[in-house]
């Protein structure tokens, strides 16, 4: 699968890395749930377990499914809080939770994006920025994220009987909550940094054996070049719209939303690249 990134400077040596927004397939089944609200049927525990007794999966694929199962369960429930009436507990529950979502850091939203099936990255990139800064770039997110989701995962895995003992009140437990689908988040945005770090790295080793398997061909030593997994694409347009960036205050709000229109990116997670404070970011909200 080939995933695309779009990545320009957006405030000084702020820099941003934006995955264009998920294009749901517009099959019949989705559109009339869709229609009616409703999602599709959730995975059950039996459908799980024979998953998983069944065999022919390794361990992490075992562990990823129970991940997944469990995500799942919190996902739906969170969709449950966002639509109870207004000015109810679970209503309020979840816009403290939208308050504390804001503040994750932008890049975990594209590492978590990049998942073991990404074996392709289209690169767009202003025209006049040299090919190898924007890969270079992409190289410091990838062992950048890596190194700090690992140290905020096993916090958040060591911070999990601590939040339990409060399922002893009434109330829902939203730390222990709060906790595990942090765990999670960091969980997957470290397989990301991995994926990203093997994709943008001089391709070798698993590199030319993740394209051989994309391709169903084997390589030649002797060309070097058919390895690289991405591509770059070199966009005049984003060359037009960083002509009014400012060296300190960033591209403005117009001309931000005029490049999520072009690119089909989240306007709120660009903001947040142009807002964030470096590089003092690193001590965010985990």
């Amino acid at each position: 699968m080939q995933a695309r990134v779009v990545v320009f400077p957006i405030r000084g040596r702020a820099w941003c890395f934006a995955r264009p927004r998920p294009v749901l397939p517009a099959t019949s089944a989705s559109a009339s749930a869709a229609g009616s609200g409703a999602l599709p049927p959730p995975p059950t525990l039996k459908d799980l377990w024979l998953g998983i007794s069944a065999g022919g999966r390794t361990a992490p694929e075992n562990a990823e499914a129970v991940a997944d199962f469990v995500a799942d369960k919190m996902n739906r429930a969170w969709i449950g809080f966002g639509s109870a009436p207004e000015g109810s507990v679970k209503r309020r529950i979840h816009s403290f939770g939208l308050k504390l979502l804001s503040r994750v850091r932008p890049s975990e939203t594209l590492l978590k994006s990049l998942t073991k099936d990404v074996s392709m990255l289209e690169i767009v990139h202003p025209a006049s920025i040299n090919p190898r800064l924007v890969r270079r770039r992409l190289r410091h997110i990838a062992v950048r994220g890596a190194a700090i989701h690992k140290k905020y995962l096993y916090g958040s895995i060591c911070m999990l009987p601590v939040t339990s003992v409060f399922m002893v009140l009434p109330l829902p437990n939203i730390p222990f909550f709060w906790t595990l689908f942090r765990a999670y988040s960091h969980w997957r945005a470290l397989q990301g940094s991995e994926r990203l770090h093997l994709l943008v790295s001089d391709c070798s080793g698993e590199g030319k054996t993740l394209l051989e398997k994309k391709n169903g061909m084997s390589t030649r030593k002797d060309d070097d070049s058919q390895y690289a997994p991405w591509n770059f694409q070199p966009s005049q347009k984003l060359d037009g719209f960083l002509k009014r960036r400012g060296l300190d205050e960033g591209l403005d709000c117009d001309t931000i939303s005029r490049i999520c229109q072009t690119y089909d990116l989240d306007k709120v997670d660009v903001l947040k690249y142009r807002d964030l404070e470096w590089p003092s970011s690193a001590s965010r909200t985990t």
